[in-house]
């Protein structure tokens, strides 16, 4: 990407308020930013050739073995002593394991013959402070363990003497259609009650995916936490690839295997907020609370009982940045998905707000530190890779947040539309689908800022922690342990199975750029996740897929993952998401019908409990069409009431061009021209 004229990056910013003209208000709070970014840039880079250069933290702190000796950095100003500690000395003390402090700037260094230090080996660092002292997990730690029964982690010592040997390179973007993603977690990726590894991942669940259709893994909990119920998200070693999964290498291997079958790999990278562990954690890592964090109430995630950044200062910029980098060039990522952008960006973290007013992305609470973090930060990301992926979690809705940087905007890919899974959760809870209305619905699945790409979906992770439960769960119920054999006929499983078919078709069909399914979820898994933890014995009965069940054809499962196989195939046939929006062209929301049209396709649903409508006309563009997927096929679990073989030619109707269909009860067809 290069550098950026500003006042070039200020004209574009004028054609997305015109584009917007609520914006037009806050047009100097948006060339502020914009300025304000510009001016960090400068200051991080005045003495490195470019962003990608000065991110590049991971390259000169941490463990290194260069020409026949370790050096061993890290920056901790408080200190007023550093020294190592492990294996290599008993777990003692010595003069010869003592770093010397360099300059005014905090950075500590120790340089070592090769011979003292061994692959494998664990260490810690003691650092002191005035007044105090403790042990601590360097923060550039790319290795840390934990042994069976210890509570504390360990650094340790990785140079294996093979390095791993690449045979694939990142995708990205370029030359591939719209992500349609597939959200994971390693550690629960298996059906057995215990922790997964990256290998048995490799072997046995890249094969699934690779299967279902989707092109892009979100891989979770890459980073290590100390916390393994956390999901990843307490994040104790941000270089550090979670141990408890395998080895770097292992990893490695993954990311390429995935890249082999033609899969992206996006990182979901949590740089939101920090564990707030103090021996395998940032927190008071050289005494102070305020080294990488705010200092103060403001340092603290309250609701998170975690730690907050302080991205206004140049060093924590430096650490999170190169971060991002560090992914992509070790373990060749195709790019990232930020995790809690809205606790990023507002001072508040949004706890409890609800966005109604553009005055919300604009006021004093707004952390403009963060934003422009995050837009460096995206601006990296392409800058490494023009290709790559990067794709912001944000429930608020803030305008510009996938608007490229040259135009003014943060620079993301694609955001995730929020609302729509938490829409579906609250149609399943508090209503009965014969209440369901329709010119709502589609309100709500096409609610979004349409000069900013999106992706959609019915459920991820979120919507079946601990506490809640999965989307098939709550339409069909504890009716789901009994009654999902392929020949029982319970009316309540029906009613669940059809909803789901026709929940997940509609999400696809009216996203905005891509798709998101989280692992299990496509062939309907029926339990919610809880982690392994003290109000539950420590169990793994939910922190686990049952792959058995889509496995066992008498299952409706298996029916269920056919269907969502399909539609995968549909879209990506059809080149769906080229088509920027769906475009209405029928609602009745007492016949609890939708029928809309995108890219070459006729998408028609009737919601209606039992009605099922008979040479049911809408309107169409001229043509003849064939159904090219009925959620009602026996194949998927259906009662095969559509003639699939049928021609459906338009005619003209009271001046009017339109189909006639029949659109049995619980339906969603699809319609192909001819």
């Amino acid at each position: 990407m290069g550098d950026y004229d500003v006042d070039k990056m200020l004209e574009n910013l004028e054609k997305v308020i015109e584009n917007d003209p609520y914006l037009a208000p806050h047009r100097g709070v948006m060339q502020r930013r914009v300025r304000r970014r510009e001016q960090i840039k400068r200051e991080l880079t005045q003495a490195a050739d470019s962003l990608v250069d000065f991110a590049s933290g991971h390259e000169y702190f941490g463990v290194h073995l260069r020409d026949g000796q370790w050096i061993l950095r890290e920056w901790a100003p408080n200190a007023t002593r550093l020294a190592l500690f492990g294996d290599v000395n008993g777990w003692g003390e010595g003069p010869e394991y003592g770093f010397h402090r360099l300059h005014d700037s905090g950075v500590w260094e120790l340089i070592l013959p090769a011979e003292k230090l061994r692959h494998g080996q664990k260490f810690r660092l003691r650092v002191f402070w005035p007044g105090g002292q403790g042990e601590r997990i360097p923060a550039y730690a790319t290795r840390v363990i934990q042994e069976e029964g210890s509570i504390p982690f360990d650094a340790q010592i990785w140079h294996p003497e093979e390095p791993y040997r690449w045979r694939n390179g990142r995708l990205g973007l370029h030359g591939m259609q719209a992500p349609l993603i597939y959200e994971t977690h390693v550690g629960m990726a298996q059906e057995q009650a215990k922790v997964g590894t990256y290998k048995e991942f490799t072997d046995n669940v890249l094969p699934r995916i690779k299967k279902a259709g989707y092109n892009t893994i979100q891989l979770m909990a890459v980073q290590e936490h100390a916390y393994y119920g956390s999901f990843g998200y307490q994040v104790s070693s941000f270089f550090a690839p979670s141990s408890r999964f395998g080895s770097p290498e292992d990893l490695k291997e993954l990311v390429d295997a995935a890249h082999g079958e033609g899969i992206r790999v996006v990182m979901d990278i949590v740089h939101s907020h920090a564990a707030s562990n103090e021996i395998e954690g940032l927190s008071r890592f050289d005494g102070t609370l305020y080294q990488y964090f705010h200092d103060g109430p403001r340092g603290k995630h309250v609701a998170w009982d975690s730690r907050c950044f302080d991205y206004g200062k140049h060093q924590v910029l430096h650490f999170l940045l190169s971060n991002c980098r560090y992914w992509m060039d070790e373990f060749r990522f195709d790019g990232f998905r930020f995790d809690g952008v809205t606790s990023m960006l507002y001072l508040d973290h949004g706890l409890g707000k609800t966005f109604s007013s553009y005055d919300d992305y604009f006021s004093g609470n707004v952390d403009e530190d963060a934003w422009v973090y995050l837009s460096l930060a995206n601006e990296l990301v392409h800058d490494i890779d023009p290709g790559a992926i990067s794709i912001a979690e944000d429930v608020s809705g803030m305008p510009g947040l996938a608007i490229p940087v040259e135009r003014g905007g943060m620079g993301f890919d694609f955001r995730y539309a929020m609302g729509v899974p938490d829409h579906w959760i609250k149609l399943a809870k508090d209503q009965k689908d014969e209440d369901w209305s329709m010119s709502h619905l589609w309100y709500e699945l096409n609610n979004r800022r349409h000069d900013e790409r999106t992706i959609s979906y019915a459920e991820s992770h979120d919507q079946a922690l601990v506490g809640d439960q999965t989307l098939i769960f709550r339409l069909i119920g504890p009716q789901i342990y009994w009654h999902m054999h392929t020949q029982d006929d319970h009316l309540h499983v029906e009613r669940g199975a059809a909803l789901h078919k026709m929940i997940r078709l509609i999400t696809l069909a009216t996203a905005g750029r891509g798709y998101m399914c989280f692992m299990g979820n496509e062939f309907g898994h029926p339990e919610w996740i809880d982690f392994p933890r003290q109000g539950n014995d420590w169990s793994y009965q939910h922190a686990r897929r049952q792959w058995s069940l889509t496995d066992n054809p008498d299952l409706r499962y298996v029916q269920l993952g056919a269907f969502d196989k399909a539609m995968i195939e549909l879209v990506k046939e059809h080149r769906v998401f080229e088509d920027p929006a769906a475009q209405l062209l029928h609602e009745h929301n007492d016949d609890k019908v939708l029928v809309f049209k995108r890219a070459n396709l006729i998408f028609a649903f009737n919601f209606h409990p039992h009605e099922s409508w008979t040479d049911y006309a809408v309107d169409a563009p001229r043509g003849s069409y064939r159904i090219v997927l009925s959620s009602d096929d026996p194949a998927y679990g259906g009662h095969d009431r559509v003639d699939t073989t049928h021609e459906y030619p338009t005619f003209t109707y009271e001046g009017r061009t339109v189909l006639r269909l029949y659109l049995p009860a619980r339906t969603g067809l699809v319609l192909a021209g001819m």
